[in-house]
């Protein structure tokens, strides 16, 4: 039983390359197209981290994976994606699809935001001149329109349900993460973001204010945005990054190019190039089949995208809204702690993605509700060390469960 799944949002407004991104990550056959509201459903997809796979470091000649895959020692490991029809202002109070557009969003872990860099696009999506517009300006629009519809649903449950049993509540921090729950927020989300504010233990004694400020502080936290500064190798862009990284933090914007990507991932997916997601470079190992016009785009996109950044940005992206934005780490469950092997004989079968600071103990209930329950302690198989149920997982731990009834 894998642990809880991720999920990825890609919002942002229309034809700025959202399709474009979502298709780049999964290889899916999301509708792209140059007009706006392309998108009408959420299309949900599988996008992969990359990370050096712990049989390096092992010494392994390799892995055997369940899912995902292994290739020259990266492993790459699945998480959901979600591509949300492009937002607008207003879209908080209902404009546009508004409403069905937010709704997709309170699935997400994460949201990636992603902006026309080069300002070529117009607010409502129509595309215009590189220069035309200030993505700055569009990414604290759009944001901002995320905010105020988080603030606008907890209000409504605020005024709805809570208040109504405001003076009955005996956890108010258990009451609010149950009653928030289908917003896919966590305990430790409302934790952190009452202790952020000083606010009262008792909602009774909280003001209609604190009640907005608990919200904005409640998404930041729980559902985090990252900009995908998109169309970076087009005129305008890179000062448009510079500014970018200025407002929102150098961490929490990655410059990126969703068609080179696209374009790289379509010719190695058909045998054209050895590409890996995330690699500087790529090699053509079937030019024959290559046409002029492929020949001239792959060349393009080393020349305008690869040497001057060392990538499309596209896997950094990802690994960054996973690891350093979500926080998540990988954790390699085995049977056999000597042989790194399931009960087949799979060698590191299963990459968990956990939250740093999950236990032992929490790990045995993600794996089998019952090995949980009949929990006696773990194996660090990398050096034979036994460990406790409160033993705090590290990234790229090999970990043996040890039960009183074996489950794996």
């Amino acid at each position: 039983m894998p642990p809880p799944e991720k999920i990825v949002g890609i919002i942002g407004k229309t034809n700025v390359g959202k399709s474009t991104l979502f298709a780049a990550l999964t290889l899916a056959s999301a509708q792209i197209a140059n007009h706006p509201f392309t998108t009408i459903k959420p299309n949900i997809g599988v996008g992969y981290v990359r990370k050096q796979c712990v049989h390096v470091e092992l010494g392994l000649k390799g892995c055997n994976p369940r899912t995902g895959m292994c290739i020259n020692g990266n492993r790459f490991i699945p998480v959901k994606i979600m591509d949300v029809a492009g937002l607008i202002p207003g879209a908080s109070e209902g404009r546009g699809l508004g409403n069905k557009f937010m709704d997709d969003l309170r699935q997400a872990d994460v949201l990636i935001h992603v902006i026309d860099a080069s300002g070529s696009t117009a607010p409502d999506g129509t595309p215009a001149s590189p220069g035309t517009y200030d993505p700055v300006e569009e990414a604290k629009l759009i944001q901002e329109e995320v905010d105020k519809w988080f603030i606008n649903v907890i209000l409504r449950i605020w005024e709805n349900k809570i208040s109504r049993y405001i003076y009955t509540i005996r956890d108010p921090i258990d009451y609010l993460s149950q009653t928030l729950s289908g917003l896919s927020i966590g305990k430790q989300h409302i934790v952190e973001t009452v202790n952020k504010l000083g606010l009262p233990t008792k909602l009774m004694k909280w003001s209609k204010d604190d009640v907005i400020e608990f919200a904005r502080t409640l998404r930041h936290l729980s559902k985090p945005i990252i900009i995908a500064a998109n169309k970076m190798d087009l005129p305008h862009a890179e000062e448009n990054i510079r500014r970018l990284k200025e407002e929102f933090g150098e961490h929490m914007v990655v410059p990126i190019s969703a068609l080179a990507e696209l374009i790289l991932r379509k010719a190695s997916a058909a045998g054209l190039i050895r590409y890996l997601p995330g690699d500087e470079d790529f090699e053509v190992i079937a030019p024959e089949k290559l046409s002029a016009q492929q020949k001239k785009a792959l060349e393009l996109v080393r020349k305008k995208v690869l040497e001057k950044y060392g990538s499309t940005g596209v896997q950094e992206l990802l690994n960054k809204a996973i690891f350093d934005v979500l926080k998540l780490i990988v954790v390699y469950p085995v049977e056999d702690h000597k042989k790194y092997t399931d009960h087949s004989g799979r060698i590191l079968p299963d990459a968990y993605l956990v939250p740093k600071g999950t236990t032992a103990i929490e790990l045995a209930y993600m794996i089998h509700t019952d090995l949980g329950k009949t929990f006696l302690y773990a194996i660090n198989a990398k050096t034979g060390e036994r460990l406790g149920e409160d033993y705090v997982l590290k990234d790229n731990d090999v970990i043996k469960i040890v039960a009183a009834a074996a489950h794996r």
